[in-house]
């Protein structure tokens, strides 16, 4: 990497910037709305992923007994045969070629442990699925995403790492898989920041080694590459030519900061001698654009891709940044086409979240998925509250509906609080358990210990408000989140007496999230044509929806086959569902498949065949037979 000097007045405003940035990261509950402390780019991490709203909710709901409306077989999609991986949320993203099926790992168990990996099929008979081995992930990684390609060099495979402990590396990894039942390595590549204007931002060497989420393969002529989507601030997008697989080398990146500032990614002290535009650049980014998307999940980072099968072009899922097409049949020079967005139109919820993406044969038909965890705000505890300045009594953070609860029923209740759990023990709410989580930053650790008391509802606790139950010494406070800081609502009501305080999120119940269909007739002006809900991912609330489900939809893969266009998306609760988009403007749910317990991740279907491929996050494979005209049976 180039670095470049920098003029004396651009390292003091970047003093000062990061300074300012690095507060607003760790204070505040300045919002009304529920949503988490602000973050810099210095958090970038933290609020990117997705997965850790997935992992809270799972580790919440972890006793629930799930009670939804399912059905063995729905429609016309039938269940064929399994690869049983019995590890609750392990396995992720699924893939097959030439008879062998391949399922990613997630964080537990962690690379380093045996059964962390990719994990290996033979699915040659559709009815007996049996499992061949694992390609282990590195130690400290998780192996999310995995992609099997023919390349001019044989059968490769790639599988993305991001660290799931201390030390994991990022970046990816290549095996040659001519023989599945005994794979070779050939590779491992490192995906850096890039972007020349990095320097300005971060020390030498500290946005080195990304972690990588999604990945894609694809070949123009003679030439093999591997785009992989880069955990950093900057060229989300990173294309590497891996025509010889032992030798990889980058070709180029690009990501949506090109979108809101065209050639920052490119910018060098010889573009910008006096360094404005240098300061300028500096500027937007500490404003937060990186992080100032739509709805509660605000980041315009990417998430995952598709590249049509001539690799001339490239679909980026761009989470609130929206859905972006480029032209890459010139990898090294990648071209922007258009972006498609329309937060007002495109979402139930004000969200965004391009999530997943995949276009019809001809381009012209593009579904997008978006993915959208907010609903949890309301039944699991915040796990990011900071308290700032010196505080005197432990703090945690419980979920809305704990709230809710003990917003109905103020006092008269008498409980012992955990560094994870706060039971009522008498009262009228008696034998109630609820999950909290400890606030971090200054705050007073349980450390393992409890405390016991009444259980006031006080309200905001705010400096000024009158708290709405007064207090005696060693109560625990319950306090509901919003309009001050966190360590202000901590003063108050240490100074009223109380031994603990109990922050409750105030996050209503929104809705889960769906597709949208996108008419690309235009390429350069695409348009939405349609959106697509299940009943319970439209409203949780709907008696038929179970509250332990997750509604989101996830993946989604896109088949044409003559006039009929089809989607076929993996929506984790509510199952395998495959939609007729054939009509954009006009999506019909034509099958679906639901198992009780089965949580969907994953889809990959078989070109011009029945054969559809799922991974059940918590049961490892699964192999699906679609019936009826159109299916390739």
């Amino acid at each position: 990497m180039k670095y470049i000097r920098i003029p004396v007045i651009i390292i003091l405003m970047l003093t000062l910037l990061l300074s300012v940035s690095t507060v607003l990261a760790y204070d505040p509950d300045e919002h009304d709305d529920g949503s988490e402390h602000e973050f810099s780019v210095l958090d970038y991490g933290a609020r990117y992923d997705p997965s850790a709203a997935l992992s809270a909710h799972d580790a919440a709901m972890a006793n629930v007994i799930s009670s939804g409306p399912y059905a063995s077989v729905t429609k016309n999609l039938g269940s064929s045969s399994a690869g049983e991986r019995n590890f609750a949320s392990a396995t992720t993203d699924v893939w097959a070629h030439n008879g062998y099926a391949y399922t990613g790992t997630f964080n537990n168990p962690c690379g380093g442990d045996p059964e962390a990996g990719v994990w290996i099929w033979d699915v040659h008979n559709k009815n007996k699925a049996s499992f061949v081995g694992v390609i282990p992930s590195p130690t400290g990684s998780r192996s999310n995403d995995v992609k099997v390609a023919a390349m001019n060099s044989g059968d490769i495979l790639v599988h993305s790492n991001e660290a799931c402990a201390s030390g994991g590396p990022g970046g990816f990894e290549i095996w040659d898989v001519d023989d599945p039942t005994n794979p070779k390595f050939l590779a491992h590549v490192q995906v850096d920041e890039i972007a020349e204007i990095t320097p300005f931002f971060f020390a030498p060497g500290s946005l080195e080694d990304n972690g990588v989420h999604n990945l894609w393969l694809f070949s123009q002529g003679d030439k093999d590459y591997a785009a992989a989507q880069s955990g950093g601030v900057f060229d989300g997008f990173q294309i590497f030519d891996i025509t010889d697989p032992t030798s990889p080398s980058l070709v180029s990146g690009w990501g949506a900061e090109e979108v809101f500032d065209p050639g920052v990614g490119d910018l060098t002290l010889a573009d910008d001698p006096t360094g404005a535009r240098t300061l300028n650049s500096i500027l937007w980014l500490l404003g937060f654009p990186p992080f100032d998307g739509f709805g509660e999940s605000q980041n315009r980072l990417l998430h995952d891709f598709t590249i049509t099968a001539d690799g001339s072009k490239a679909y980026l899922a761009h989470w609130d940044a929206g859905l972006i097409l480029l032209d890459i049949s010139d990898p090294a020079n990648p071209e922007y086409i258009s972006t498609a967005l329309d937060p007002v139109n495109g979402s139930l919820d004000g969200e965004v979240n391009s999530h997943s993406v995949w276009p019809s044969e001809d381009g012209t038909i593009v579904v997008e998925g978006e993915e959208d965890f907010s609903v949890f705000e309301s039944e699991v505890p915040p796990t990011n509250l900071s308290l700032e300045y010196l505080n005197t009594i432990p703090g945690v953070g419980a979920s809305t509906s704990t709230g809710d609860v003990f917003e109905a029923n103020q006092t008269g209740n008498f409980g012992t609080l955990t560094d994870t759990s706060l039971t009522v023990t008498s009262g009228s709410i008696s034998g109630q358990t609820f999950a909290v989580a400890e606030m971090v930053g200054n705050n007073v650790p349980l450390g393992g210990g409890s405390v016991s008391g009444n259980l006031v509802w006080v309200g905001r606790a705010c400096p000024g408000d009158p708290l709405e139950n007064p207090l005696t010494p060693g109560d625990i406070a319950i306090v509901r989140r919003g309009t001050c800081f966190f360590s202000d609502k901590e003063a108050s009501v240490a100074a009223a007496g109380a031994g603990a305080v109990v922050i409750a999120n105030n996050q209503q119940n929104s809705a889960w999230s769906g597709l949208r269909i996108w008419d690309y007739s235009d390429p350069a002006n695409p348009v939405l044509a349609s959106t697509f809900d299940t009943v319970c991912s439209a409203n949780p609330s709907d008696s038929s929806c179970d509250r332990a489900g997750t509604y989101s939809s996830h993946n989604v893969l896109v088949e044409t086959r003559g006039n009929q266009v089809k989607a076929y998306i993996s929506w984790y609760t509510d199952g395998m569902l495959v939609l007729d988009v054939s009509d954009p403007y006009n999506p019909v749910e034509i099958g679906r498949y639901t198992e009780p317990g089965e949580v969907y991740w994953g889809i990959y279907k078989e070109t011009n065949s029945p054969w559809i491929y799922g991974s059940d996050r918590n049961g490892g494979l699964r192999i699906f037979k679609e019936f009826g005209s159109g299916s390739g049976d």
